[in-house]
């Protein structure tokens, strides 16, 4: 079946990024000249997908506005003639449909997230963008999951990268079967082991194609690691079932905008990557390095 829909699970406080976050959705910090979720909604539009459903709580309408149209900010620059300002604004617009808003209610995880959706994806498989994770690259990261799936057929897909051992209690770890190299078969997925204990290096990044059994396989009632309702949970419930589980290594550069240090990498890589902004960049950097001396 095509992937038309993505989730994207945007209800999470930010709180590694107070005071900034204490009225801006974490979602809305910037790389570039774009807030996080837009570069990730645009990562999937590039990919074919068609319907974007935004989990989001309290204090999210922010996102909201984002993707919908500002009759007094597109008057105004018609009336001064910013005609490129204006294209720019109506490219992040999504359609009448295009976008749909549904509210996780308490904070339980990304577990509970994905199945707070469950009504409006419906019995088809889907994808899954974390948008703290941003992936530069020549293809972009969900366009690659679609088409490992695409080639595979039906199965549960994740974006993975291999990782140092220390840091292996820092994420969904793959207990690997099969590996040629670019794509991987999982027999089991461990949430955050540890690094003594690990089944592999191989670690899961935010981009995921899920098949509908999902929603069935996620135990609300059960509580994992963290105190949450972990998604990794639900994946060996469905290859016991019959739902096979890949990992794809794709080609980029992943930055976990979680963090500080992550958001500050990927805004230096993106205008690093801008014709325009690249000299101003290493000009500054310059600057600074004789400065600090």
């Amino acid at each position: 079946m095509k992937i038309r829909t993505a989730v994207f699970p945007v209800a999470g406080l930010g709180t590694r990024f107070l005071p900034a976050t204490k009225a801006i959705p974490k979602e809305m910090l910037t790389v570039g000249d774009r807030p996080l979720i837009q570069h990730a909604v645009e990562e999937a539009k590039v990919a074919g997908i068609e319907r974007f459903i935004f989990v989001t709580s309290q204090g999210k309408t922010a996102i909201e506005d984002h993707f919908d149209v500002n009759p007094v900010l597109e008057s105004t620059l018609v009336e001064r003639g910013k005609t490129k300002e204006l294209d720019r604004v109506k490219s992040l617009q999504l359609g009448p449909g295009e976008a749909i808003f549904i509210r996780q209610q308490q904070p339980l995880g990304l577990g509970h997230a994905v199945w707070c959706a469950r009504s409006l994806v419906g019995n088809e498989p889907f994808a899954l963008l974390l948008a703290d994770d941003m992936i530069i690259g020549d293809a972009p990261c969900t366009a690659q999951m679609i088409d490992a799936y695409n080639k595979q057929g039906r199965g549960n897909y994740t974006a993975v990268m291999d990782v140092p051992q220390e840091h292996v209690s820092r994420y969904g770890i793959l207990d690997i079967t099969q590996d040629d190299g670019t794509l991987v078969q999982a027999q089991d997925v461990v949430e955050k082991p540890d690094p003594a204990t690990s089944p592999s290096r191989t670690a899961i990044v935010g981009r995921y194609i899920l098949d509908p059994l999902t929603f069935d396989k996620i135990n609300i009632h059960n509580f994992g690691v963290g105190k949450e309702i972990q998604l990794t949970d639900a994946f060996k419930p469905m290859i016991d079932a019959g739902v096979p589980f890949y990992g794809v290594r794709f080609k980029g550069h992943r930055f976990d905008c979680g963090t500080k240090e992550g958001w500050l990498e990927a805004n230096v890589a993106n205008a690093y990557n801008d014709e325009a902004m690249q000299p101003r960049l290493l000009e500054t950097l310059k600057k600074l390095n004789i400065a600090s001396q």
